[in-house]
């Protein structure tokens, strides 16, 4: 026996045992779904480059001690939803990211992108966690990930908010209300920490299991159960927005002046806190009122977090950012009928061996217009290719046998909308699709 043959035999071994399913929250993203992605992706990149905001790359996995330490070691995402796993190579303890902001910190910091100047960017991609899964809520999740950094605000915590606003617009959207709220600085959260434990501690008996262990930990957590039994206690819990004074204050009424001078409707949340801990001051929300989303209506958030650069052990810096949700927002463009039409204009149908090469020629010129083109390929009969042709969805149909091949023409043929099959010289076939798909 060769030392080839054991993991042969235990690759059918796994075959033979059934069809492997991809992780339970773990989501396929077919060709036919893919086109609504790619709007929702193409707009938003192009809104983000209307303000200014430049992409940025960063690492899927990173040191355990970044999310430890940025997001908080009591919070939910460090407890109970991160993926961990130890480095076979020298033992360090990895993670894949549950989201992307401390590592865009990270990379600040590390390559000093703020010295001479602030940074506005963006990043797009997989994000992780251990949880649950639910509509609109997965293990592995998209977002875009937007960081203004350097940035004292009210001025751009504004502009991320508007800009949303635009994008939603681009996008067909009217049913996302915006929430904000502020948070204010460590003095107040301080003040309202101890105000929150104390309202806490006098309803104990109403407190469940999970907020007690929460208490004394990360009492904010509190105000987000859904408990029904403590919800009139959440309810006459002291509320942080009260307890603001001084700049926290005066940032937070020159955001609510800009967003009004802008022509926005908000709401002031006073329950509004995000659920990791380095944020201060400003947080926002965008949330769907459609869409079937239920629970999971958040669509956009985020907010200040001015403390996470000394946190990450970096020089104190001002930031601003948000994360979009992408798979909550393909469920609510679905449920807008937003549609996207991924069709080619033409399928080549060809057979014969001089009519090939003239297929490939006709498709490549017609590609050099700008028009998506599928030229058929593993042979086949005129007939069973004309089925293929129009199931892809084209406009079009283009001919080519021998007899085209011989004359070098192109047989056009409508697919869509009535009319008849014409013979076109195959140098003017760009220029009379550009014409009938007036």
């Amino acid at each position: 026996m060769t030392d080839r043959a054991v993991p042969l035999r235990g690759q059918r071994a796994i075959a033979t045992a059934g069809i492997l399913q991809a992780v339970r929250g773990m989501n396929d993203v077919l060709p036919d779904e893919a086109p609504l992605w790619q709007r929702f992706e193409d707009t938003t990149r192009a809104v983000f480059a209307q303000y200014g905001y430049r992409n940025i790359r960063v690492p899927v996995v990173e040191p355990t001690a970044l999310f430890a330490r940025g997001i908080g070691e009591f919070t939910d995402v460090v407890e109970k939803e991160m993926y961990t796993f130890e480095d076979k190579l020298n033992g360090e303890s990895l993670t894949l990211r549950p989201e992307a902001t401390a590592g865009i910190v990270r990379a600040t910091i590390q390559h000093n992108l703020t010295y001479d100047r602030p940074q506005r960017v963006w990043t797009a991609g997989p994000m992780f966690r251990h949880e649950r899964p639910q509509k609109g809520r997965y293990r592995q999740f998209h977002q875009f990930d937007v960081e203004a950094l350097g940035f004292p605000g009210p001025d751009v915590d504004a502009e991320q908010i508007v800009m949303l606003a635009r994008l939603w617009r681009a996008l067909g959207l009217t049913d996302i209300v915006l929430q904000i709220n502020s948070i204010g600085d460590r003095d107040h959260r301080v003040a309202h920490r101890n105000a929150l434990v104390a309202h806490f501690e006098r309803n104990a008996a109403v407190l469940d299991d999970d907020a007690r262990r929460r208490l004394h930990a990360n009492p904010l957590r509190i105000l987000d159960s859904k408990n029904p039994a403590m919800q009139e206690m959440i309810e006459a819990a002291p509320k942080l927005v009260d307890f603001l004074d001084g700049e926290a204050l005066a940032h937070f009424e020159g955001m609510q002046a800009q967003l009004t001078d802008a022509g926005l409707a908000f709401e002031i949340n006073p329950r509004l806190v995000r659920g990791l801990d380095y944020y201060n001051r400003t947080v926002f929300e965008w949330v769907a009122t459609g869409g079937g989303l239920g629970a999971q209506g958040t669509v956009a958030g985020g907010g200040r977090y001015d403390d996470l650069f000394e946190t990450l052990g970096g020089k104190r810096n001002f930031a601003c950012g948000f994360a979009i949700g992408v798979e909550r927002m393909i469920l609510l463009l679905q449920a807008a009928g937003v549609a996207v039409d991924p069709a080619p204009l033409a399928y080549v149908v060809h057979a014969g061996e001089a009519a090939a090469p003239l297929a490939r020629r006709v498709g490549e010129a017609l590609r050099d217009r700008g028009h998506a083109v599928v030229v058929h390929a593993g042979g086949g009969s005129f007939k069973s290719q004309m089925k293929r042709a129009d199931a892809s969805g084209a406009r079009f149909a283009l001919i080519i046998g021998d007899d085209e091949a011989a004359t070098n023409t192109v047989a056009v043929k409508p697919l869509r909308t009535a009319g008849d099959q014409v013979a076109v010289p195959a140098a003017d076939v760009p220029a009379r699709l550009a014409a009938l798909a007036q």
